[in-house]
């Protein structure tokens, strides 16, 4: 699906608390919204929303702009976990029916009767125009993974104005098409969008418009809408204020006139907005769990926001000085058991994290978790850690293991590792939270034990993201070696935790270029069998393989709301859906 909320943060400037209030939190008065006519919902530490555009491109893709567009434009189909599981929500969608053929390899889709906030009908003209933009400029779009879609979507065929059907190159399980890539779909104004003249000049023309953030509020384009909301303001500074959508004519009417969205540089910041009675709907981090009870004594319920996620640190494979280290399973092995995971799912997270050992998510109980993987095939041993190295040629010097004997043969470093080579490795991490720079410093010392040094660089989340990207050697961007974006989890999945794009050769948020031609295979075939087999052969695989650095997956926040808001669950694919919110007392 995508990154967490802080999918994407590095250093923060350490303030005193009343300096932390005021810098912290953009464009808010300070004051809560008292009237039941609006809601004062605390976006995470360091986050800036900077993407209105319902499509993401690889350095706008985190959860809170996808929550944002959508709320703005509907999804063709909305499948997530806002009624409490994860599955088709039909109120907040477009469409109203997905009629598969009995082969699996076409699917005909129902639009419901909707229109655009402008009047004007929302049809497959509008879909079609999503298509062909998709189709025209896949490899600029983040949602693409070479032989998903749209390369599996070999026709769209127009039946009539709330009627098409799209055809693919053979059959899949349709319940995966439909939570992982019909979902994917929004539906755009055609008659308001297409002024370019083809798909390809539309999109730069769209992308152009959706990098001018200030314009958000002014610009025409973004004011012809399908969802609930439309946008008040949007500040660069990172405050968005929705309105009320009075055109909407959707299932899901939206319960609060104003909506204001509120940015904070630091976890602090936000806490201390809390206790103010300033935010409505905000959060704690898992250091703060003891401190409970001041937050229910001022009106507040605390809830965990639990998450379809996993958490990871992507190594660059392709990163010119350690990619060489990093493509060695041995070496990968001994950084993975120098993390210990239970230590820091109890101490740094509170207990709210659980150790997580592969590709598929663990802290919530499915049949997509292969036995492989919850019995963790690299315990916790900086001993063993350590032995790994040296019986491949490495030997401690100053502290740190050296290369001293390069090679390719068994007991030597490996291919592409120079005599001399030192293991050390830098993170670029997301700044802003407590619990992040805590773990950062514990993985730190562990590594060090081994005789990996390890050293840590914090920027804010967007500029992580943008700083870490695939690339090739040659390329100056190549120069990051581990990134880290995931104090609420890293990636979000949709119904079906499938690698597509993590994990899969050129998949669209593959970061750190991993690539297995076995692997890719493994991917494939979960995504065409309705054997959860599949899937766990999968898991099984990178569990072993170690594509990235496996970390404990936390609760996606712990949510801090007052008392009276309700009418919604929390989306376990970490989107939030503003229409949902009530006041009820």
């Amino acid at each position: 699906m995508s990154p967490a909320r802080t999918r994407l943060l590095a250093a923060g400037v350490t303030l005193s608390a009343g300096t932390l209030l005021l810098a912290g939190c953009s464009g808010t008065s300070g004051t809560s919204s008292a009237s039941k006519n609006s809601i004062n919902y605390a976006l995470p530490a360091n986050f800036t929303p900077n993407w209105i555009l319902p499509i993401g491109t690889a350095a706008h893709l985190n959860t809170n702009n996808i929550s944002i567009a959508n709320t703005l434009w509907e999804p063709l189909i909305a499948y997530d976990g806002s009624t409490g599981k994860i599955a088709w929500n039909k109120a907040g969608s477009i469409a109203t029916a997905a009629d598969f053929a009995a082969d699996n390899k076409s699917v005909k889709i129902t639009l419901g009767d909707r229109h655009w906030s402008d009047g004007k009908p929302i049809t497959s003209s509008d879909v079609k125009f999503w298509f062909d933009l998709i189709k025209a400029n896949k490899s600029q779009w983040a949602g693409y993974n070479p032989g998903k879609a749209p390369d599996n979507w070999t026709s769209f065929k127009t039946d009539d104005d709330r009627h098409f059907t799209i055809t693919f190159d053979k059959a899949y399980n349709p319940q995966w098409m439909l939570a992982n890539e019909l979902s994917l779909i929004n539906p755009l104004p055609q008659h308001a969008w297409d002024k370019a003249g083809s798909p390809k000049a539309a999109w730069t023309y769209l992308n152009n418009a959706a990098k001018n953030i200030g314009s958000y509020d002014k610009n025409a384009l973004w004011k012809t809408i399908s969802g609930p909301y439309a946008v008040k303001s949007f500040s660069t500074a990172g405050k968005v204020v929705l309105t009320a959508n009075k055109k909407y004519d959707g299932g899901e009417k939206p319960g609060i006139p104003t909506v204001n969205l509120l940015p904070f540089t630091t976890a602090d910041a936000e806490k201390n907005a809390l206790r103010s009675g300033s935010v409505d709907y905000g959060y704690i981090e898992a250091t703060d769990l003891d401190q409970k009870a001041s937050f229910t004594g001022q009106g507040y319920e605390v809830k965990p926001w639990s998450g379809w996620a996993i958490t990871y640190m992507p190594y660059n494979f392709n990163n010119p000085a350690m990619g060489a280290v990093f493509k060695q399973l041995y070496a990968r092995q001994a950084v993975q058991r120098s993390i210990d995971q239970t230590s820091l799912a109890k101490v740094v997270f509170n207990g709210t994290a659980v150790p997580g050992y592969g590709p598929v998510p663990q802290a919530q109980t499915s049949d997509f978790v292969s036995q492989t993987q919850k019995d963790d095939p690299y315990p916790f041993s900086t001993s063993a850690a350590k032995s790994l190295l040296t019986s491949h040629g490495w030997t401690a010097q100053g502290g740190v293991m050296t290369c001293t004997s390069p090679g390719t043969g068994e007991s030597q470093c490996g291919d592409g590792v120079a005599k001399g080579t030192k293991f050390q490795m830098q993170v670029l991490s997301q700044s802003g939270s407590t619990v992040t720079d805590n773990m950062m410093s514990a993985i730190q010392s562990s590594l060090a034990k081994t005789g990996i040094k390890f050293s840590i660089k914090t920027a804010p989340v967007n500029s992580v993201l943008s700083q870490t990207p695939p690339c090739t050697a040659s390329q100056s961007i190549c120069k990051w070696q581990l990134s880290f974006f995931g104090t609420a989890g890293s990636w979000y999945f949709n119904a079906f935790p499938t690698g597509d794009s993590l994990f899969q050769t050129k998949g669209g948020s593959n970061f750190g270029n991993y690539s297995d031609a076995a692997v890719d295979k493994l991917i494939s075939a979960s995504t065409t069998s309705s054997s959860t087999q599949a899937v766990q052969d999968y898991s099984a695989a990178l569990a072993k393989d170690l594509p990235v650095i496996w970390l404990p997956e936390p609760v996606y926040q712990i949510s801090v709301m007052k008392k009276g808001l309700g009418g919604f669950s929390q989306d376990s694919l970490a989107n939030f859906h503003p229409a949902q919110w009530k006041w009820t007392s």
